[in-house]
């Protein structure tokens, strides 16, 4: 099975998140500005929440994307303020006709005074039991 990680992160929140969806699937990490070069079975998808939306190279990502290249993507990320990342990328994925998994995760990060320390220990952990289940 042929699996990608693409992502961004402002805060490194992200990163963190990515980095163990690399050790569990043994996957580069990569940011959301590389973009694929060849066909995927699985594509991990990561970001953070910035002034209510993701990153706009998380929508330029998804722009390039076909059905052809990806066969499914799992969505995942952190958000301070709003509940999660998500739906918007759910919504602009499934508009290009690609399959989004079921199972998505998100935690909270910390912004300034707001959720300092998260993502914590236990939602990393937490995230490393859900990427097990997505495998």
């Amino acid at each position: 099975m042929k699996t990608a990680i693409r992502y961004y992160s402002k805060f490194g929140h992200t990163t963190k998140m990515a980095n163990i969806v690399g050790e569990l699937t043994n996957t580069r990490p990569e940011l959301a500005t590389v973009r694929l070069e060849e066909p995927v079975d699985t594509l991990y998808l990561g970001s953070g929440v910035f002034l209510g939306k993701v990153d706009n190279s998380i929508v330029e990502l998804i722009n390039t994307l076909t059905p052809d290249m990806v066969k499914r993507v799992v969505c995942f990320g952190s958000s301070a303020i709003i509940k999660s990342p998500v739906p918007q990328m759910r919504e602009m994925l499934q508009a290009r006709g690609i399959t989004v998994s079921e199972q998505e995760f998100t935690c909270r990060g910390s912004m300034g005074p707001i959720h300092i320390g998260h993502p914590n220990k236990q939602d990393l952990d937490d995230f490393r039991q859900f990427i097990l289940m997505t495998l």
